[in-house]
Parts: structure tokens; sequence; C-alpha cells
């Protein structure tokens, strides 16, 4: 069986990390300010994601008590919705999750994070947002089977915190695990320009 196709998103309105399915990883930079920032991070998305068949998307999860949460909110929004668009199930990770996952301790700091990717990943990456975002592709491909890193059980048993996509279907008719079918169809109205 070959690998999962696997993308790993850390989303921030300033920088959002992004690790493609063959491991490489980018950070976006939104040029703009305000709204349209969260145009230029979709589009940097959809040009990682759209037509790649890719079987799972892996999100770091809102921080519960940030200041930012309602900013970085709408980016999450802004990229969850297109990923139902296109039918890419995703999962969402809570920072402590990916922490512990990553070094064994829920509350560690951007350093540790990134020693683990340089031992564990062998990658020694350009920003705390790639770092982020290769972690939570590992998670990812972990969880299918196809880890990354030989990690220790109890880092390990942190992937059974997350919600993951029941069944990994990317028929556009199938809905997110947690979100009910319709009973009507959606119908797409244009935006003004």
């Amino acid at each position: 069986m070959s690998q999962p196709r696997v993308v790993g998103l850390d989303l921030s309105m300033t920088a959002t990390g992004i690790a493609w399915c063959d491991g490489t990883t980018y950070t976006v930079k939104p040029k703009k300010d305000g709204d349209v920032r969260l145009l230029e991070i979709g589009l940097e998305i959809s040009r990682a994601i759209e037509g790649r068949n890719i079987d799972l998307v892996v999100i770091e999860d809102l921080p519960v008590n940030a200041k930012s949460a309602g900013i970085t909110g709408m980016v999450h929004g802004t990229v969850r919705a297109w990923l139902r668009r296109q039918a890419v199930p995703y999962a969402l990770v809570a920072p402590a999750t990916l922490k512990k996952y990553a070094t064994g301790k829920g509350n560690c700091g951007k350093p540790e994070m990134a020693v683990a990717a340089y031992k564990r990943l062998d990658r020694e990456l350009a920003d705390d947002n790639q770092v982020d975002a290769l972690w939570l592709r590992a998670a990812g491909l972990d969880h299918l089977g196809h880890a990354d890193a030989q990690l220790p059980a109890t880092q390990r048993a942190a992937l059974t915190a997350i919600k993951w996509p029941l069944i990994l279907d990317t028929t556009p008719t199938r809905p997110h695990h947690d979100e009910p079918r319709l009973d009507r169809d959606i119908v797409n109205v244009p935006l003004p320009a």
C-alpha cells in the first residue's frame, strides 16, 4: 500500500505553515491587510491541496484562551469551509496534544518542538509554523499506519485524543465526521466583486 497523502496546516493570519504530502514545508506570509489576508491564505491552501486527492488534512486547533483565537478563527473558518466544499477530510489537533505527540510534554515550547523534528524527523525547518505543520502531517500519517518516526508509546498515545474523520471517503456527498447531512441542495451564490 502506498503512503497516504496527508497535509499538515498550522493556520494563522500572520504566517501559516504547510507541510505537503511529500514532507516539503512552506510558510505563507500574507502581504495584504485585513480580510484580504483570508483570501491569500485560502488561495495558498487551495494550491497545496486542490486536485491532489488528499487523504487527510491535519490542522492545529485554536488555542482555548488565546487573544488571537478570534482572528485565527477566521482563517480556520475560511480553510475548513474550503476543505468541506472540496470534500477533503480533516482532523483538528489541540496544541497541547500536538506538543505531547512530538515531544512527550503537552506544555513544551517552540524550541523543543523544533529539536524533536530535528531528532525524530531528521528535519531542520525555517520557522515554528513549518515545525508545527510537519508534526501535524506526521500525526496524520501515524494515524493512518504510515509513521514518519519511531515514537515512544506514551507519545503515540496522544493520537487517541484527536477526533479523526470516521471514514476517509472523499466523495462530495459525504459529510464531515461531526456534520449532519443536509436535506437540501447547497446553492453557490456569487459574491460581489
